[in-house]
């Protein structure tokens, strides 16, 4: 059974301690948590936050708030020297001069350069092709809008504390991600940006092709620091007037007092020679930054030490998860740990962070409605995301660290789900086969896949890990223990809810998980409890509303649900296969079209026809779980939620995205059918094959592994303090 609080989600009160615990830690390092450096600290602290218990004792906590205020208040009163940096797409315009606000010599710099790399005479000539500025108004024209300095009131478009690139890229340029630029690659002869395929490149897969121009303006502090580049740079003078230098190969140059203040405009537009920047500064400011992170550290261990207590060996697992999952995340795309990928333009990924982008915009102008509004009328795309994007900007900056913190997250709850219906070694194992083992993207339950989507911008990963979030709170921690608390039942009703919202082909399932939860608690007479499931799942409401409000429509959730392309065979269309089939017309189009469905949606995730029978035998075990009442509630409960949304990957077109859940919902229930009748079966069957797997090589070292693990997970957290 798991332990009391062993994964963050006990009870209402527990969790609230946990998550005020790393609101401090925030507040204390500051928010945006936009480098690794800050990501990093929070992350310790949360894995001992995971598997630890939180002090009561109100004395701590009053120690632990004054910290944190201290040291926010030294990074408000004495914070290491900012530059000041803007940035932007250039792409040239009849008011240009007027709208972007860029300096005379500046502009003919890159007119010159974005003249020479795209020619006039054979730009804009297809009328298939858009022209440079499609969508574009001359408020884009000055410095872009960068997430990174919502709470700073830059000057230009962000304040950075060093630079040092080889590739714009490195730079998490929001500007790429603009929904005003979403367009395909052979679309225009501006090009956003290129991609390395080849696989062992980790780190150096993207390469920015947009045409930028990049500014600095040094505070004093800096004088004496050395600014070192290859490419064109636009050095401001005496009087406004900009020297332009270029290196061929990196090549130095002092900042003096004189400097101060004075803009330093950079051209990444001709393809060589490639722009690429760093500071060395001087050993005050390098003092200065390295005292800003050490009180960061400080208070982040302070709090830690503080508030939490621990067992060291409970966070071997936890570690081994993350570890495993950082890894699998570098493997894939390195960007999305703490960088800012360029999104593939006409993808559902750009659509999802310019609609979110944009929401951040009308918050910070003060104009929630149009924020709520999210761009759409009525919903067309999944909906969630864009409000999801909006958030993460206001505390991740230019990252994407929040949806990452999700996919690390999404390890543990299929751990926690899977140690409800099966023992904590079984449990244990099933959640390492699903971050470190690929094999399972045959059956579409590795964590490869969420990474792969999550990395390129879609929603569905998200749509899946709110749910299981939501399973995890919703259903009691064992059989005959009471039904969870009000609070977190109202919780997991609401995560259940906000799945939909972010993926509306989830409602049979999360209603279905909902609708058991209610009646589980009027059967036990917990009338609160039920209230507040429904009032949680209730707010799934936002949805319709949003689309009768803004777009005087009665479409539920969005208006492609029904689309020819992805709507592929009805339930009607296979009444009329049936039909067929009882007329012996065997070759009828509905029967055709019946069998190439049920194909590709037993093919599984990846459509590996091979593979069919174990995805027919999986469904199979989904049933007799369903069937026999010697099976615990729940596990029939998730079987036949599982069984309604295969219903729909029966009818709707085959993505892998769109099923991932399924399927990992069908293995779970599928390997605790294993345990519990399956092996047994098989033990009766062959008594000597059990044996003979033991004696495999490495069958033994994998067990003590497993062992060791669950030994390590299973030991007493400390005594909480009563307050």
């Amino acid at each position: 059974m798991m332990a009391a609080g062993w994964s963050g989600l006990g009870g209402g009160g527990r969790l609230a301690l946990r998550i005020g615990v790393l609101v401090l830690a925030l507040a204390a390092v500051g928010l945006p948590v936009n480098n690794l450096f800050k990501y990093a600290l929070l992350l310790a602290l949360g894995a001992c936050v995971l598997v630890g218990s939180i002090e009561r004792r109100s004395p701590r906590w009053i120690a632990a708030a004054a910290l944190a205020a201290l040291v926010a208040a030294a990074h408000m009163i004495w914070p290491a020297p900012r530059i000041e940096q803007g940035f932007n797409v250039f792409l040239p315009g009849p008011a240009l001069a007027q709208s972007s606000g860029l300096p005379a010599d500046v502009l003919r710099v890159l007119g010159e350069q974005f003249n020479v790399r795209y020619p006039p005479e054979k730009g804009c000539t297809e009328r298939s092709r858009p022209c440079w500025r499609p969508q574009r108004t001359p408020a884009a024209d000055g410095y872009a809008f960068s997430a990174d300095g919502i709470y700073d009131r830059p000057a230009f478009s962000r304040r950075v504390a060093g630079i040092e690139f080889s590739d714009p890229v490195e730079l998490r340029l929001g500007i790429v991600n603009e929904y005003i630029y979403n367009w395909p690659d052979d679309a225009s002869d501006v090009v956003r940006f290129t991609r390395d395929r080849k696989s062992l490149n980790l780190f150096d897969r993207f390469r920015v092709t947009f045409p930028l121009f990049i500014v600095h303006r040094f505070p004093v502090q800096f004088a004496g620091s050395d600014l070192c580049w290859r490419g064109t740079l636009m050095w401001e003078g005496p009087g406004g007037h900009f020297e332009t230098i270029t290196h061929q190969d990196m090549a130095c140059r002092t900042l003096r007092a004189e400097d101060a203040q004075r803009r330093i405009y950079a051209a990444r537009i001709l393809p060589e020679p490639k722009l690429a920047m760093s500071l060395r500064p001087t050993l005050r400011v390098q003092i200065q930054r390295a005292v800003e992170l050490g009180l960061s550290l400080l208070a982040v261990v302070g709090i830690g030490l503080l508030l939490v207590r621990i067992e060291p060996q409970r966070l071997i697992l936890p570690a081994v998860v993350i570890g495993a999952t950082v890894l699998l995340v570098t493997i894939v795309d390195w960007q999305f740990i703490g960088g800012y990928r360029p999104l593939d333009g006409g993808d559902d990924g750009i659509t999802h962070e310019g609609l979110g982008r944009n929401v951040v915009r009308y918050l910070l102008a003060g104009d929630v409605v149009s924020a709520l509004r999210g761009d759409e009328a009525i919903y067309y795309f999944a909906p969630a995301l864009r409000y999801w994007r909006a958030l993460e900007r206001f505390i991740f900056g230019d990252t994407f660290l929040g949806y990452f913190t999700l996919i690390l997250v999404l390890p543990f709850l299929v751990l926690a789900l899977a140690r409800r219906f099966m023992p904590p070694r079984w449990a244990i194992a099933f959640a390492l086969i699903f971050v470190a083992v690929p094999i399972g993207t045959a059956f579409g339950s590795s964590l490869i896949d969420y990474v792969v989507w999550a990395s390129r911008g879609f929603a569905d990963p998200l749509g899946f890990i709110l749910m299981f979030a939501g399973l995890v709170l919703i259903i009691p921690s064992a059989a005959k223990t009471p039904a969870p608390e009000t609070g977190r039942a109202f919780a997991g009703a609401l995560l259940l809810a906000m799945a939909t919202f972010c993926r509306p082909n989830f409602l049979l399932a999360t209603t279905t998980m909902a609708a058991a939860a209610i009646v589980a608690a009027l059967a036990r007479r917990q009338v609160a409890r039920g209230v507040a499931i429904v009032a949680g799942f209730a707010t799934l409401a936002v949805s319709p509303l949003h689309n009768y409000i803004f777009g005087r429509s009665f479409i539920p959730f969005t208006n492609n649900v029904a689309h020819v392309d992805i709507f592929l065979m009805s339930p009607l269309d296979y009444l009329r296969a049936l039909g067929e089939l009882v007329r012996l017309d065997f070759a009828g189009e509905h029967v055709r079209r019946g069998i190439v469905q049920l194909a590709s949606w037993l093919s599984g995730a990846h459509h590996v026809m091979a593979t069919i029978p174990i995805h027919l035998f999986a469904v199979l075990i989904l049933v007799r779980v369903l069937l026999l009442r010697g099976f615990d509630p729940w596990l029939r409960v998730l079987a036949f939620a599982a069984l309604l949304q295969h219903g729909v990957a029966a009818c709707y077109l085959n993505n892998a995205r769109y099923h991932l859940g399924t399927w990992l919902l069908t293995a779970l229930v599928a390997t605790a059918w294993l345990q519990a009748e399956g092996l047994p079966w098989v033990r009766r069957r062959w008594p000597g094959l059990e044996a003979r797997f033991a004696r495999l090589p490495g069958a033994g070292t994998l067990a003590s592994g497993l062992a060791g693990l669950e030994r390590a997970s299973a030991a007493s957290p400390p005594a909480q303090a009563k307050a």
